[in-house]
């Protein structure tokens, strides 16, 4: 088919204009799950389409993550053809349909009433009609249903827009942002993930009403928050500047936006550094977020010499807290919190490129942790001035080098790698507690000084034992 021929020669830009013209001749393989679910409501004389970002994402060659249905039958006339269905959101026409372990949202055409939250319909009512469904959803891309006796259903022009590469509100998008605020975030992040722009009006409903984010929750925001994040465009955070969200959901940010670095290992005011730090990453949750917060703390720690270049000392360990309170407030889980906060905190760490150097450093951020803040050190400098770039590169390729090296000869950077533990120490007539902790301590700093001496009976021997004893005492 010409659909797809056009998805494997890589032509789907210049053919979609094409293909508007024969919708009914698009093919989108829908899973077999998904079919026998569509096959079971079309035999008992219901319509039944496979709706939404299943469809948009079979139109650009996507693997879809859900197969959503949309249809015509009301939840019970659902339940009563299937044996195994979940009320996960009937009052609203959603029941899930179980295909063995895989579940599939059957939802019944609908039209929501006034809404008084930012996310709830206060009553749905059912519909016949198709095309009534489609009008309450978000974006013309989302608002298409496909199946395969009646081919696409595309009332509101989402392949247009597909080809246009523009995220548009289906109908007025003042009244879809009222609906549910969220839509805002995710207008962006659409952008972001698929490399496209938002379409002016609907750029300037979200401006208008960005002030009503902060009725949604916590946690919706912190999804569409990562969904960005980690998308192929993360630059997008401008956008979500720009339109106002930043200034609702995070204000700490705007406060970047525009300050000056006066410095010349800088070239761009702390905002746009922090953007550009989040796009020279790889697309990892965590590394994201930690480029998104290593210098938010840079304004409040500015301070300009009388040469006139500024300098933001404690900038690191004050942002560390900073972005903690940040995804504290964000709903995150405490493994996050924590790992952002030590990479935050040590992001801007200076040591020679020695092993011994290498040692200290990996043994108090973790081993585990350490090559991440090597990878933030390189966004960070990446997102620089070209001062003195080549030379903060090659530092860190000759620190990640040592620090291979020091993992290969297993040399000693925790607790754990040391030859001896608690139980040799109390063998030995020393006490559990304090003490005991702190000689564990006193010898693997020793030992991370000096590799050859994690051995028994260096670390035991009775007059270097005593002396670490005495050390501690005093």
């Amino acid at each position: 088919m010409l659909w797809k021929a056009c998805q494997k020669d890589g032509l789907l830009g210049q053919s979609i204009l094409i293909l508007k013209d024969i919708e009914k001749d698009i093919k989108i393989e829908i899973p077999e799950p998904a079919k026998r679910i569509l096959d079971t409501l079309h035999e008992a004389g219901y319509e039944a389409y496979v709706v939404g970002g299943c469809v948009r994402d079979s139109i650009l060659g996507r693997e879809p993550g859900d197969w959503d249905i949309t249809t015509s039958a009301k939840p019970e006339e659902v339940k009563k053809l299937f044996t195994r269905t979940i009320d996960t959101g009937i009052a609203h026409g959603t029941v899930t349909v179980m295909d063995g372990k895989e579940g599939f949202e059957v939802t019944t055409y609908r039209i929501d009433g006034e809404y008084e939250d930012s996310r709830h319909p206060k009553e749905v009512t059912f519909t016949s009609n198709l095309v009534e469904d489609l009008k309450r959803r978000d974006f013309t891309i989302n608002a298409m249903a496909y199946s395969e006796e009646d081919g696409l259903i595309d009332k509101f022009d989402g392949l247009s827009d597909i080809n246009k590469k523009l995220i548009r509100c289906v109908g007025d998008p003042g009244e879809r942002f009222s609906e549910d605020a969220l839509r805002m975030m995710r207008a962006v992040r659409f952008a972001a993930q698929l490399g496209y722009t938002i379409e002016e009006d609907t750029r300037e409903a979200i401006r208008a009403l960005a002030p009503t984010l902060s009725k949604i929750s916590a946690e919706r925001i912190q999804v569409e928050l990562v969904k960005l994040l980690v998308s192929q465009n993360p630059g997008e955070i401008r956008e979500l500047y720009e339109t106002g969200i930043t200034g609702v959901i995070m204000p700490e940010f705007d406060k970047c936006v525009g300050e000056v670095q006066n410095n010349r290992h800088h070239a761009y005011d702390v905002g746009e550094h922090i953007v550009r730090s989040v796009e020279n990453i790889r697309a990892d949750k965590v590394l994201r977020l930690t480029m998104l917060f290593h210098d938010i703390e840079k304004p409040s720690c500015k301070k300009t010499d009388a040469e006139g270049v500024d300098h933001f000392h404690g900038h690191a360990d004050k942002g560390a807290e900073t972005a903690y309170a940040i995804l504290r407030r964000l709903k995150f889980d405490r493994d996050t919190m924590d790992l952002v906060r030590k990479l935050v905190k040590y992001h801007d760490h200076r040591y020679p490129a020695e092993k011994k150097a290498v040692r200290r450093m990996a043994s108090a951020v973790g081993a585990d942790i350490f090559p991440l803040l090597l990878e933030v050190h390189d966004a960070d400098v990446k997102a620089q001035s070209d001062y003195k770039r080549e030379e903060k590169l090659a530092w860190t390729k000759e620190v990640r080098e040592l620090f291979e090296e020091i993992e290969r000869d297993g040399e000693c950077l925790t607790l754990a790698q040391l030859c001896v533990n608690g139980k040799d120490l109390m063998d030995l007539g020393i006490k559990p507690g304090k003490e005991l902790g702190l000689i564990l301590k006193a010898m693997l700093s020793d030992v991370i000084e000096d590799p050859s001496h994690n051995t028994k009976e260096y670390l035991l021997e009775e007059s270097r034992l005593s002396a670490i004893r005495e050390s501690i005492s005093l």
